[in-house]
């Protein structure tokens, strides 16, 4: 066999072992995080106003923050060179479009009628939630299960342009007229397509431009190999550093909330979990049929299950109220999407043999990273 097609040795020994010990007990950390957040906003007055009084687009600014250093490193590891071929790769591109902004919305619709039949507050949220396409804390999931970060940057740009031209338009269809046609109560839906583009350019935008200008200023200043064995391990740890942060601050905005009404939590939770189960193994077997490798796959399956809850709390909180129902299911959001993405991205690990290799340019094939911290 010659050299171009041989398949490297893959890493021995578990991929937990191979992880930082912050990645290894990351989900220790998520629920002390939420646990810590859930205590403050119930034991501290007043700390959830305090929180959310200055807002960027309608969310709270230390969210903002949090978020903003989350996603700088992930997508400062980004290899803006190569995006080229993924661009070009209708195998992962058209699946994500048809799972993002047909299947997605749909499912999330159909559950939160099934689930939530007498609660139009809460229904209402989840629908919003189904219709906000993940374009921030997925990269991390992504990053964390050995995804494939360029694939991650294309898709989540795309979904971001989609998210400001169709999001107005498909909550219409499915809080109006799609309720109206099959005989269901009716709900109206105030946000103009400005407040979407604003939410995606600082909570996208800022992050990406960063993490671009730091690689190809990086590189030029001092070679690809410093940038990838120098600088990234130092900013690396805080993309989770900020993930920490933005879930302690999210909960303690809601902590009175969730805590007060442990009930009505529940029911919201239970469509929910159903959801994110279904569309992230549905996204895997996609792209397992249509011959993606494990990276793509991976980052196609975390791209379709993740939404963006930034945007549909903010959503929920300018046309219903900080204190409506609807605002309460979008913030239960991730209160279900953090543990359950977290517990996936072990899944995601433990099922990647199951995938062919990843083909590099040159077409030999290599096994798939031991690490997600590159």
């Amino acid at each position: 066999m010659s050299a171009d097609t041989t398949t490297a040795v893959a890493p021995t020994g578990p991929a937990a072992g191979r992880l930082s010990f912050l990645d290894r007990f990351l989900a220790v950390w998520i629920l002390i995080a939420m646990g810590v957040g859930l205590g403050l906003g119930r034991l501290v007055s007043g700390l959830g106003d305090a929180l959310a009084k200055v807002t960027v687009t309608g969310v709270s600014l230390p969210i903002a923050l949090g978020l903003l250093v989350m996603m700088y490193p992930v997508l400062a590891k980004v290899h803006y060179d190569r995006l080229d071929a993924i661009t070009r790769d209708r195998r992962l591109l058209i699946p994500s479009l048809v799972l993002n902004w047909i299947i997605g919305p749909a499912l999330m619709f159909a559950l939160a009628w099934l689930f939530l039949p007498d609660l139009p507050e809460y229904r209402t949220g989840l629908v919003i939630v189904g219709l906000a396409r993940c374009i921030a804390m997925v990269i991390i999931w992504n990053d964390l299960a050995c995804g494939n970060r360029e694939a991650a940057a294309v898709l989540v740009a795309l979904n971001s342009v989609f998210q400001v031209i169709a999001f107005g338009v498909l909550g219409w269809f499915y809080l109006s007229v799609l309720p109206g046609w099959l005989g269901l109560e009716q709900t109206g839906l105030n946000i103009s397509m400005w407040e979407i583009a604003r939410s995606v350019l600082i909570f996208l935008g800022i992050p990406l431009l960063a993490g671009f200008l730091t690689r190809r200023l990086g590189e030029k200043a001092k070679g690809r190999a410093w940038y990838e064995t120098k600088l990234i391990p130092r900013i690396g740890p805080f993309a989770l550093y900020g993930l920490l942060f933005t879930i302690v601050v999210l909960f303690a905005l809601q902590g009175d909330s969730i805590t007060s009404q442990p009930l009505d939590v529940a029911r919201i939770a239970l469509p929910l979990l159903v959801y994110f189960a279904v569309m992230w193994a549905g996204s895997m077997a996609v792209g397992r049929a249509v011959g993606l490798d494990y990276p793509k796959a991976t980052t196609l399956a975390f791209t379709a299950a993740g939404n963006n809850f930034e945007l549909a709390i903010a959503v929920a909180i300018a046309t219903f109220g900080a204190t409506s129902g609807q605002a309460l299911a979008g913030v239960v959001g991730p209160l279900i999407e953090v543990p359950v993405l977290i517990g996936l991205v072990h899944v995601a690990l433990a099922v990647r043999r199951h995938f062919p290799p990843p083909v590099m340019p040159s077409g030999r094939t290599v096994a798939p990273e031991g690490s997600a911290r590159a």
